[in-house]
């Protein structure tokens, strides 16, 4: 694994942010693939970091991207992926996981707020009633039309 300082696991996540939440800053979580970083990522990164004091990005290793998308994904490896990721000013943190779900890593992190896509619903959202639970939040951002790495990758496929 590469060196970068946003970059931490999964295991240290909850010691990590045990001070942060003793200060009462905000902590907003959200995740994804991230596989081919473009503006749609930025832009859903940069309205999840506006609602809180501090953004921390689960991303899925490389394992979990070839069993939910295929054999032929990810595109790029999680060293590079977690590098676009930490290298975004709006990005605090970035924690890589292996699960299908963020499920367990949203109970570490125990977010203030939950963060995905208007492209699903509260209910679809892994963690959502976990974090509804304790008095958090679960909002949904409006995703930047034209932008999805699944449609990248067709056009490519198809020059």
């Amino acid at each position: 694994m590469i060196k970068n300082s946003k970059l931490i696991d999964a295991e240290s996540i909850s010691e990590t942010l045990s001070s942060i939440r003793d200060m009462g800053l905000t902590i907003v979580f959200t995740n994804g693939c991230f596989d081919i970083l473009h503006p749609g990522h930025v832009d859903y990164l940069q309205q999840a970091k506006d609602m809180g004091d501090l953004l921390v990005v689960g991303i899925n290793d490389d394992g979990s991207i070839s069993r939910l998308k295929g054999a032929d994904r990810p595109i790029h490896e999680l060293d590079d992926r977690v590098t676009m990721l930490a290298a975004l000013q709006c990005v605090d943190y970035v924690v890589p996981f292996s699960d299908d779900t963020p499920l367990s890593l949203i109970q570490s992190v125990r977010p203030d707020i939950l963060v995905k896509g208007d492209d699903y619903t509260v209910s679809e959202i892994a963690g959502s009633e976990d974090v509804l639970s304790y008095g958090g939040k679960v909002e949904l951002v409006p995703l930047l039309k034209g932008y999805s790495t699944t449609d990248i990758i067709d056009r490519i496929k198809n020059l």
